[in-house]
């Protein structure tokens, strides 16, 4: 952002988190200002957290190669959980609906805070839980198209969410908070859940609806809205637009 000004050519900005600092918001405020129309975001709902809302330009988290997930229409009595361990995920919520429902749980993901993780597996000792890393995408798929859904119990503003487009992608319902990215990814009933953020009895209430989901749904939303050519198209409109405007 700081070098923007000292350049000919158009820059785009492509920002793929929510406001996160003072300093950052500032300065790309400055840029939202001086160059408009460069600055591209996931979702407004991530847009919605800065200042300069209305001076975003919305173009999606690109898209997926669809040919390294492979759909699964009958998946076992399993769910999934995908994402850092860190507090702003909320694993936790989704342990205790494990727990609740008596449904197995596979946690995938990097781990970034082990006293985090440590504290749950104390908390929750008996619930039915496997950690089973980070993965690659071939690995990662090959657990997640088996399970029932995928839950998704963001406590931050989450700017997209590709692990809800992998999962669709699988054909694998996603339950998500109605917070952040996920709300706008989700299609609530149709691909999934979308539940009153933090309320595990959400989840579970949501879990227990989930025969009500058509999993081909799930593999079209993904093939028609996030397959690469679609993404393709939306950074390509974009970039015309800030030639245009230079």
């Amino acid at each position: 952002f700081y070098l923007t000004p000292f350049f000919n050519t158009p820059i785009a900005h492509f920002i793929s988190m929510g406001s996160m600092s003072r300093s950052f918001d500032r300065i790309a405020g400055q840029i939202a200002v001086k160059f408009p129309g460069t600055l591209g975001v996931c979702t407004l709902t991530q847009a919605q957290t800065f200042a300069f809302a209305s001076e975003c330009e919305l173009v999606g988290n690109g898209g997926i190669d669809l040919s390294l997930y492979e759909f699964c229409s009958q998946p076992e009595p399993k769910l999934a959980w995908l994402g850092r361990i860190a507090p702003e995920k909320g694993l936790e919520d989704a342990v205790a609906a494990a727990k609740i429902t008596g449904i197995p749980l596979k946690i995938m993901g990097k781990m970034q805070d082990e006293d985090y993780w440590h504290k749950i597996c104390t908390d929750y000792p008996d619930a039915p839980v496997e950690y089973l890393g980070f993965l690659t995408t071939t690995k990662m798929q090959e657990q997640v198209r088996q399970c029932r859904a995928l839950l998704m119990t963001p406590r931050w503003v989450e700017a997209f969410g590709n692990v809800a487009i992998e999962a669709l992608a699988c054909g694998v319902p996603v339950i998500a908070y109605e917070r952040g990215g996920p709300a706008e990814i989700v299609r609530d009933g149709l691909t999934g859940f979308l539940v009153e953020p933090d309320s595990v009895n959400g989840l579970v209430s949501a879990i227990d609806r989930l025969d009500k989901i058509d999993r081909s749904a799930c593999r079209r939303q993904a093939e028609v809205e996030y397959n690469l050519g679609a993404a393709g198209d939306l950074f390509e409109r974009w970039f015309k637009s800030i030639v245009k405007l230079s």
